[in-house]
């Protein structure tokens, strides 16, 4: 795969989910980018606002296995990595996977389950394995975790540690659409549901290629420098009390490869790395003196001021 066949794969991607949601190009620009990172997604917005079916539409465009967890409180750890079990006909201890395996995982309302649940997530989404009873599994490639959560309801809720959001490659917020988009999804789920008639339009090797491609992408060592320049920034910040981790610098590096690649480009700009900077890190700090409800927009608000005050490199 090259760059031009990567822009045409991103652009049918982005038109087949579009039928199913509309008006909402940037945001599924941003979930692209994240597949093509191998990163996962946080989709953290009020009800009725098309996470899941954000989240469905990409699954039916891959054509890659799909499974979904709807996370409640009762769920248990081994129904979503797996057990072993006694069967009595071969006389022998047998695994049964759980939900991880599959190439695309949906954990719809991540913050309904417990943590002990939560933390069943945490080896499989950074070490693309899972360990039971001694016995490590390898996830197959692709794998993409898309979790949703909702901010408004917190009775009943376990809030995601630091430790599990830094694993998230981004987390996005989908919001209202316009008022045209709106009265377009009216017309368009009028006489049937168009996420029913999605057919895949990228395969799983594609997507494969696509990550391989991303990761080939050039970072200079005034992009990489400016890179590490902010994080720092954010360590030393005055209102931020949890900077960005190295973790997240390297979520950051990848993220901006993928613009690149996406813009045509096997090298990445300073540009570039703005464009991801607050959507990449804003959900990985932690600010001082907010009040409850106002983290998001915190963050945002300081990354922007760091943005503002790292001189980007320029070119000589």
């Amino acid at each position: 795969m090259n760059m031009t066949q990567l822009q045409q794969l991103t652009q049918d991607l982005k038109g087949n989910i579009g039928k199913a949601i509309m008006g909402k190009d940037e945001q599924i620009e941003k979930i692209l980018l994240a597949l093509y990172s191998g990163g996962h997604i946080l989709l953290e917005d009020i009800p009725g606002t098309g996470k899941t079916t954000m989240a469905k539409a990409l699954a039916r465009s891959l054509d890659c296995q799909f499974k979904r967890v709807q996370f409640t409180p009762d769920l248990l750890p081994s129904e979503v990595t797996g057990i072993n079990f006694y069967n009595q006909k071969e006389q022998q201890f047998q695994f049964k996977p759980g939900a991880i395996f599959t190439n695309i995982l949906l954990a719809d309302e991540i913050n309904r389950a417990t943590p002990r649940t939560q933390s069943s997530l945490l080896e499989c989404m950074e070490e693309r394995q899972c360990s039971v009873d001694g016995v490590t599994y390898q996830m197959e490639s692709p794998f993409l975790v898309i979790a949703t959560q909702n901010p408004v309801e917190i009775q009943g809720t376990f809030p995601l540690p630091e430790a599990q959001l830094d694993r998230f490659f981004m987390k996005l917020s989908l919001g209202y659409p316009g008022a045209e988009q709106e009265k377009t999804m009216l017309t368009a789920y009028r006489a049937e549901n168009p996420l029913a008639a999605l057919e895949p339009v990228c395969s799983k090797e594609q997507v494969l290629e696509a990550q391989q491609l991303v990761s080939s992408v050039k970072v200079g060592d005034a992009v990489a420098g400016y890179m590490v320049a902010l994080a720092e920034k954010s360590r030393s910040h005055e209102k931020i009390r949890l900077g960005i981790s190295p973790r997240g610098v390297m979520a950051l590096m990848r993220a901006s490869q993928a613009k690149a690649a996406i813009e045509g480009r096997d090298f990445v700009l300073p540009d570039d790395v703005k464009a991801v900077f607050a959507d990449v890190c804003a959900h990985r700090i932690i600010c001082r003196g907010y009040q409850m409800g106002q983290a998001d927009a915190a963050a945002k608000e300081n990354l922007a001021d760091i943005l503002a005050k790292t001189p980007a490199p320029v070119e000589r």
